[in-house]
């Protein structure tokens, strides 16, 4: 199986420089950001971006410790997509179009793809590393918001290491939406040992 941390970063929300990142817990790990966004978006953007980038149909399980971006891509998707887009009350669904673009990229992909909500800042190492990246990430963009090339960070046991893979492609222009109870993009800048289950883990299928 194929375990994943995603998180996201927002400098100022709504409206601030956005980071997003996702960390396979096998070694390769990925980041990017917009100058503008919001919390939602940029958790949303590194879950959409992880399975994007794990294609085939090995079966995919994602941590994060957003609830919000849990929920919309395994529990209230579903309802959305029957109801047209509309919440139960019939109002329109915040950060639609990258729901959208998570509900294809899970419907396209050949295995399946499940969620676990994990605690943030307990100790989660790859948790902690997406954290890191997406943080890092957003004030990257913050200082240069000019696109630049797109890295991928390779993460071995003993000493990491950066391989540039070339331009990054365009992603999604994030709204200024307020998120609700839980935690939680076009111009991108891109910048393993297992983990045991944390205490207050929630596994989604």
């Amino acid at each position: 199986m194929i375990i994943v941390s995603t998180d996201g970063s927002c400098l100022r929300n709504p409206g601030g420089a956005i980071g997003w990142a996702w960390v396979n817990h096998a070694g390769p790990a990925d980041s990017g950001g917009a100058p503008t966004g919001t919390n939602q978006i940029a958790e949303l953007r590194g879950i959409l971006e992880a399975i994007l980038a794990h294609p085939g149909t090995e079966p995919m399980l994602i941590e994060s410790d957003s609830q919000y971006a849990i929920k919309c891509a395994s529990e209230w998707i579903t309802s959305w997509r029957r109801n047209g887009w509309r919440t139960s009350t019939g109002g329109a669904v915040k950060n639609v179009e990258i729901i959208k673009q998570i509900d294809r990229a899970i419907t396209t992909r050949e295995g399946p793809v499940r969620f676990r909500w994990v605690r943030g800042h307990v100790g989660n190492y790859f948790n902690e590393q997406a954290d890191k990246l997406a943080g890092e990430a957003a004030r990257a963009v913050r200082e240069n918001p000019a696109p630049a090339p797109k890295k991928t960070v390779i993460r071995s046991s003993s000493s990491p290491r950066n391989s540039v893979l070339g331009p990054p492609r365009s992603g999604l222009t994030g709204g200024c939406d307020e998120e609700p109870a839980a935690p939680a993009a076009k111009n991108s800048v891109s910048t393993g040992k297992s983990v045991a289950p944390t205490a207050g883990a929630l596994t989604l299928f």
